[in-house]
């Protein structure tokens, strides 16, 4: 355990980021792995899905949970998943 008052504040404050990230780490994974059923399943919603993965991407990228080629690869990837026609 930390000492000093500083040290304290600062292990609180990890701890709140830590939770923070993971749940948008999850919510990400959730969303991958929604997408992913639909794709192979071939439903309709694939694009909204695909929209949705974007946003959140997006949003783990800017607050430095994925770093930002690492979201454009996945991006990436995820547009090729669905063919030419999907944009």
């Amino acid at each position: 355990m930390p000492q000093r008052r500083t040290a304290v504040k600062d292990l609180r404050k990890n701890r709140t980021r830590h939770m923070r990230n993971l749940d948008i780490k999850t919510d990400l994974k959730k969303t991958v792995k929604k997408f992913l059923s639909a794709v192979k399943d071939k439903k309709s919603e694939t694009s909204e899905l695909l929209k949705v993965l974007y946003q959140k991407m997006d949003k783990a990228a800017q607050r430095n949970i994925l770093h930002k080629k690492t979201a454009a690869r996945r991006k990436s990837r995820f547009a090729r998943l669905l063919g030419p026609t999907a944009k």
